[in-house]
């Protein structure tokens, strides 16, 4: 939320705990059924796709402290474009989908990181926290089209993004990736904290130094 994205441009605010997160790919690879397994722990064969977006807020607890996720459900649908980019201003998390079941959905990730790299204003892509999901584990592995080894490779070549395999029938995998997520977020805020010691003025020493007033 932009509490969060101020408290990254400006160090001294106070960190929030509301955390934007969206999600993304194309459509049908599960990407509701991955946010209402998460949040309501339910699973519904027949859901729709999305049109537009919709949202759901859940309250977990990362190393001690409790983070409130609003997540965000995009379109995966071309025409719906125009709906969804505004909404991905003020992101702190992005969790790219595909069905490992669907080629065309993986190939597609590229296109979907570029487009919310670039509505989104995102200045570095390798440090923003983005997990790629490769969702439906469940489907037998005759079926599958993509391999774990290819979508850890692709995690690896396009910012070093973390991966997890995902069944939101099944219920696999689902808490870790929501949870990895606001890990990779937390490791980003860690980072950004860090004082830059090459650049530390010592008061001491100025405060040894005479000062000298020219009167005019």
């Amino acid at each position: 939320m932009a509490d969060s994205k101020e408290a990254r441009g400006g160090r001294g605010l106070q960190k929030s705990h509301l955390l934007k997160v969206v999600l993304l790919g194309d459509g049908g690879v599960g990407k509701s059924c991955l946010m209402n397994r998460f949040v309501n722990n339910q699973f519904d064969s027949e859901s729709y796709h999305t049109i537009g977006v919709e949202f759901l807020n859940k309250d977990i607890t990362v190393r001690g402290e409790t983070y409130t996720l609003q997540i965000w459900d995009t379109a995966g649908q071309e025409r719906f474009r125009s709906l969804r980019t505004p909404f991905y201003r003020g992101s702190d998390i992005c969790i790219l989908s595909y069905g490992v079941d669907d080629r065309k959905s993986f190939e597609n990730l590229s296109m979907w990181k570029k487009e919310f790299v670039y509505y989104a204003d995102v200045k570095d892509s390798t440090t923003f926290p983005i997990v790629v999901v490769g969702n439906k584990m469940d489907i037998p592995p005759s079926e599958q089209q993509v391999t774990t080894e290819e979508a850890q490779l692709w995690c690896n070549n396009n910012g070093n993004y973390s991966f997890v395999a995902t069944s939101a029938k099944d219920a696999i995998n689902v808490e870790k990736a929501f949870h990895m997520a606001v890990g990779n977020w937390l490791k980003m805020e860690e980072t950004m904290e860090k004082p830059c010691l090459g650049n530390t003025l010592d008061l001491r020493k100025l405060q040894n130094k005479k000062s000298c007033c020219v009167i005019l």
